[in-house]
């Protein structure tokens, strides 16, 4: 007898005040996606998916991590096993998730995509296979039809500086109701010290049509990106550092620091914190200009295995929470910003769960008038983007700044699967709500709790990033 899946319609909801709260307003809730890494071809062409492997299990390092960490060989996770095989030890590491966000992901997905009810493990294995396998050779069952299932109106990818947007442009020109927009991610640009830095200079050259040679042509190249990107609708950039830059240099010094490393010298350490610094200010208020939300993911360690890592490429799965210094030097960015009076809409994210007030009070610091909360403590992110993390993130946000300006959840993810934790965060936002109502720590309102709820799970992102219009298309429950 198959064990039934812990999925139902009132899953973490634990009070009446909680179910109304998640069933009236919150549970449908469109969703925009403001930052994912999903691949923009695979969107463009309309993918579609031979199994459930290919869909659900290559390129997920987070299942990857899970299978290592209970001695599962290579061979089933990036090796060359067979599909059906990997699957298999996929469910066979299920089980052992317990607590784990993965496991209540893997059952979400499974409910909310192909309405599997019973509990994921080696005794359903072939028969969710088979039964996913059958339902992936629908049409509504591709690339696109997987993100639109989800009542997704807003896409925004992670894209290179030097991407040349075409898949974005096939889409733009198709029929396809999810807008999907490009994000300017320009870490190749700042990370000065990475052995194939000049390599990509020289790429970004000569697609701008501009000869890099020192610091102003650098800035002219990354001006023309920045305008290139605007054309295609652009609103976001983002950044994914150790922490942000923000030591004194001038001009003339960095003019010179990247001229040597034009040269293919190596950089010191001072050099290349002052060159950081001085093209992550440069690119803010660019930002600024266009009137785009700047994204600060700030703390973790990358690519701690090198054993692994030169077997299978980067996204190995084999990152991890830092330990920076945070406060000084992004107090420092932001404020350099502000007083030049260049400082972008900014979304801040920790990935080290002792930042959460540091982060929550920077936020706080910086405001822009007629603009709610013009510098965000972003939602949980990576590591921290399960229960516990959410609701620390919720709590630290609420005790020192505004939940009810909160920009809600994002996925973060390369997966067309995992837009269901958006419901996940959803359903922690209303269990947190709901349970000071009934405790009395909050009014017993449920229309305007009610309309707290709605504004952070969508409509808060629509303005914040520049959706009206979407606003005014969706009728809001």
């Amino acid at each position: 007898m198959y064990i039934k899946s812990i999925i139902n319609s009132d899953f973490l909801l634990n009070n009446k005040y909680v179910k109304m709260l998640y069933h009236d307003f919150a549970k449908n809730q469109p969703i925009i996606d403001y930052h994912c890494h999903l691949p923009p071809d695979e969107l463009a062409n309309d993918r579609t998916f031979e199994n459930m492997t290919n869909l659900w299990i290559d390129g997920d390092h987070y299942k990857w991590r899970a299978m290592r960490s209970l001695g599962v060989e290579e061979k089933y996770i990036t090796g060359k096993s067979s599909d059906k095989d990997k699957f298999d030890k996929w469910a066979y590491t299920v089980p052992y998730t317990l607590r784990n966000p993965l496991f209540h992901w893997t059952h979400l997905e499974l409910k909310r995509y192909f309405n599997v009810d019973v509990n994921f493990s080696p005794d359903t294995a072939s028969e969710i296979y088979n039964h996913c396998n059958t339902l992936l050779q629908q049409p509504d069952y591709s690339a696109r039809e997987l993100v639109r299932k989800m009542n997704v109106k807003v896409v925004c990818t992670t894209d290179d500086p030097i991407d040349d947007l075409s898949h974005h442009i096939k889409l733009k020109k198709s029929d396809y109701q999810v807008q999907v927009l490009p994000t300017f991610r320009p870490d190749n640009l700042i990370n000065i010290d990475k052995i194939d830095f000049t390599d990509y200079l020289d790429t970004l050259s000569k697609i701008c049509g501009v000869k890099i040679i020192d610091l102003e042509s650098l800035k002219e190249a990354i001006k023309s990106r920045v305008d290139y990107f605007q054309e295609h609708g652009c609103k976001v950039s983002d950044h994914g550092l150790p922490h942000a830059y923000a030591v004194d240099y001038s001009e003339k010094e960095v003019n010179l620091i990247l001229k040597n490393r034009l040269k293919e010298n190596p950089v010191s350490k001072d050099d290349t914190l002052k060159y950081k610094s001085a093209i992550l200010f440069y690119l803010a208020t660019l930002y600024d200009e266009k009137n785009w939300v700047m994204q600060l993911h700030l703390g973790p360690i990358r690519d701690t295995n090198k054993a692994l890592l030169e077997k299978i490429g980067i996204n190995a799965g084999v990152d991890s929470i830092g330990d920076y210094q945070q406060a000084e030097q992004l107090a420092s960015f932001l404020n350099k910003l502000n007083n030049n009076g260049s400082l972008p809409k900014t979304v801040l994210y920790n990935s080290n769960p002792a930042d959460n007030e540091t982060f929550a009070t920077m936020a706080g610091n910086f405001s822009g008038e007629h603009i709610k909360c013009k510098v965000q403590y972003g939602a949980s992110w990576w590591f921290l983007d399960q229960k516990d993390g959410i609701t620390k993130q919720i709590d630290a946000l609420s005790n020192i700044g505004l939940l009810s300006c909160a920009l809600g959840m994002l996925t973060d993810s390369r997966s067309f699967l995992s837009f269901p934790r958006h419901e996940y965060y959803r359903r922690v936002l209303c269990n947190i709500l709901g349970n000071d109502m009934k405790n009395g720590e909050l009014p017993n309102d449920i229309n305007w709790i009610g309309k707290l709820v709605q504004d952070v799970c969508y409509t808060n992102a629509s303005e914040y990033f520049g959706f009206p219009d979407l606003v005014k298309k969706v009728a809001i429950t």
